[in-house]
């Protein structure tokens, strides 16, 4: 198996002889307005893509675990073909279909595809009634015979959807959206240090992938900052950081 970041939550995953692609945000950089109510007004993203858009497109199937704009754009929409094939969350199926894709499949608890077992999973797009208003979002359980499983968390902060998947679904491998995003008000809306070191304390068998940083205008973790935590809290052995564009192979 292997795990190649793009950008932000934009990841391609490897496996068993299948290239998938999870939440495509493809918009050149500061081609979008900057989420408001938050520090830095840069426009979105914040960073260009690391390899060209025909080499991320070319794949077998799409993840979509939400589609608010960072997780599913409109390039992502017009750039890939039409009759690739489409997973979601129920409640994006009609949204996804709009653009014109055909062969969607939304997944209400889980789904068999060329031998690939995507289980869905919940989670809370942040706190109290911030995780109220940003919901629905959903994670993703990805196995295949004789390969390590890859649990694809999707934008929530550490909660008990999250600790009841991985009790259930025993992954080896877990990539997390970080970054801390945060509005003005209210607590973070993805994963920060914190989240990643109670998860790495509670299931010490885990393999972290942190994604979702530094191309989005409303994160405020770094990459710097968090493997300066994660080096001070010593869980450096279980947290991987990867740069855009940087793949990482599994053999478990």
């Amino acid at each position: 198996m292997k795990v190649q970041l793009i950008r932000h939550a934009t990841v391609i995953l490897y496996l068993d002889n299948k290239k998938i692609l999870i939440d495509p945000m493809l918009s050149p950089i500061n081609s979008m307005v900057p989420i408001p109510d938050v520090p830095n007004e840069s426009l979105n993203p914040l960073v260009e893509l690391p390899i060209n858009i025909k080499n991320i497109i070319n794949c077998d199937a799409v993840l979509i675990t939400h589609t608010h704009r960072d997780h599913f754009d409109d390039a992502a929409a017009s750039r890939l073909p039409k009759n690739i094939t489409v997973f979601c969350q129920p409640e994006d199926e009609i949204k996804i279909k709009a653009y014109g894709f055909i062969k969607v499949y939304s997944i209400h608890d889980s789904y068999t595809w060329d031998n690939i077992t995507f289980n869905r999973t919940g989670g809370k797009h942040g706190h109290d009634e911030i995780a109220l208003q940003m919901a629905p979002v959903s994670g993703f359980v990805i196995s295949s015979k004789g390969q390590p499983s890859i649990y694809i968390t999707g934008d929530t902060v550490w909660c008990g959807e999250v600790k009841e998947a991985i009790k259930k679904y025993k992954p080896e491998i877990i990539v997390c959206n970080c970054g801390a995003a945060q509005f003005s008000y209210g607590k973070p809306i993805t994963m920060n240090a914190d989240d990643i070191h109670r998860l790495c304390k509670e299931f010490q068998q885990l393999k972290v992938i942190a994604v979702h940083m530094e191309a989005w205008n409303h994160c405020r973790l770094s990459r710097k900052d968090l493997k300066y935590y994660i080096n001070r809290n010593n869980i450096e052995k279980s947290v991987l950081v990867p740069d855009d564009g940087e793949i990482l192979e599994f053999n478990f």
